[in-house]
């Protein structure tokens, strides 16, 4: 038999992938074979929980994917494992609108019971009636106990004990701070080196110092093991050659898009930063990432822009987003305004200076397609206003935002990762 549980919290910088990446750690290192996921559409801790679970993570979303989708992507790697742990987003209930995509929901959709992580640093009995509110607003939503972080005696952790036995909510115990297991700035945590590889084993040895992680499990829901996987969701009788960049300047890619891509055509990959030749293909991914760490090396790879601009005046496929669609244009200017020259397909350029937020789900359509994505970016647009765009963008809400999709013959580049994994009718779109 399979255990499976949900971390969740009552609010954001509780400590949800900290306790994810150590506990999959230690569940790992013990022998076990732990499948890790990521409730919403971030691309940035699956990474995290790749390295830490030595496993592949993915994403599950009832924003972006139909709820069959959900259930059958979490069906298809949690039956292979031993223990699969899903790390929520944001506060318990909080959703794109109302608790729509939230933690709860997925919870709520898989029948998988929540382990509660709190931040109660500053918090004694009050947490009582928050505990009360979050166990009974939405009685679907199991929460089978709760752990106290950042809690630095045993005369705090009485106080939060007491809370639990008031409420009826199993107490699991408390983490102690501890400075050395703080995982790294989003930038700074996409290098998976010896030191992140350290800060991960101490949080699981930190972790289970205070935790009884094997009586956890005691509270997680039981469901078979199945040694194969589920079918694949898109069957093709066509084989298509797909080139996908993949080095340290782009690395956002949901992994069932890739199991999509597989199933349509051969993969191939090529790195805009070392090599100088393009891989012939029907069909080029230009995927997020942090180009802008990037700059001089992308610049100066002369070869590969050449190979990339020539594919595109060729009429070859390209499909680029975000941190791709960046490096498809004419430059990319930095904090400190140095401008590098780039692939140079699109006229416009994107500025890392005055950087301002843009974020959220973002709904296309396109030639009778709806598709979902999300956008996530602190670089703005310039000199874009003549450029020829495709289909409409709209939010989560239904409302249509100004976020573009560019067209240069058969490039289509935009602002939003999409996910296309659940729609066979997407093949037009890719290829």
């Amino acid at each position: 038999m399979s255990k499976a549980f949900l971390i969740a919290a009552p609010w954001s910088n509780s400590g949800k992938t900290t306790l994810t990446l150590g506990m999959s750690r230690w569940y790992s290192n013990q022998g076990n074979i732990v499948q890790t996921f990521k409730c919403g559409p971030d691309y940035i801790d699956t990474i995290h929980h790749s390295t830490a679970a030595r496993r592949p993570a993915v994403n599950l979303d009832t924003v972006m994917m139909s709820e069959e989708h959900v259930k059958t992507v979490f069906e298809r790697y949690s039956t292979s494992a031993d223990i699969s742990i899903i790390e929520g987003v944001m506060g318990l209930f909080d959703g794109a609108v109302k608790d729509q995509g939230s933690s709860a929901a997925i919870a709520k959709l898989l029948d998988i019971p929540v382990i509660l992580v709190v931040n109660a640093s500053a918090m004694a009995y009050t947490i009582a009636p928050i505990l009360h509110g979050l166990k009974t607003f939405d009685p679907e939503v199991k929460i089978a106990g709760v752990i106290f972080n950042f809690v630095k005696t045993e005369s705090h952790y009485a106080f939060l004990k007491e809370a639990c036995d008031t409420v009826g909510v199993q107490s699991l115990g408390y983490i102690p701070p501890n400075e050395e297991i703080a995982i790294p700035s989003r930038h700074l945590g996409l290098h998976i080196d010896d030191t992140f590889e350290n800060s991960i084993e101490k949080a699981a040895s930190h972790i289970a110092t205070h935790i009884s992680l094997p009586t956890l499990l005691e509270c997680t829901k039981v469901i078979p093991k199945i040694d194969k996987e589920a079918p694949a969701i898109i069957t093709s009788k066509k084989k298509y050659k797909i080139a996908i960049a993949k080095d340290e300047a782009f690395t956002f890619t949901y992994l069932e898009n890739l199991k999509w891509l597989e199933a349509i055509g051969e993969l191939v990959y090529f790195s805009p930063i070392h090599d100088q030749e393009l891989p012939e293909a029907d069909m080029i991914y230009l995927a997020g990432g942090y180009p802008e760490l990037y700059l001089e090396a992308l610049s100066n790879n002369v070869l590969m822009k050449g190979r990339l601009k020539a594919a595109a005046d060729h009429g070859t496929k390209i499909l680029a987003e975000c941190g791709g669609m960046m490096y498809l244009g004419n430059t990319i200017i930095d904090e400190e305004g140095k401008e590098y020259d780039m692939v140079g397909i699109f006229p416009f350029s994107t500025s890392m200076q005055n950087k301002k937020l843009s974020l959220g789900y973002r709904k296309v359509v396109y030639n009778e397609l709806e598709i979902w994505g999300h956008e996530f970016h602190y670089s703005k647009m310039l000199n874009d206003d003549n450029i020829p765009v495709v289909g409409q963008v709209f939010s989560a809400r239904e409302k249509e935002v100004t976020s573009k999709i560019y067209q240069h013959k058969n490039v289509y580049a935009s602002y939003i990762h999409l996910y296309w994994a659940a729609l066979e009718e997407a093949v037009d779109l890719c290829i």
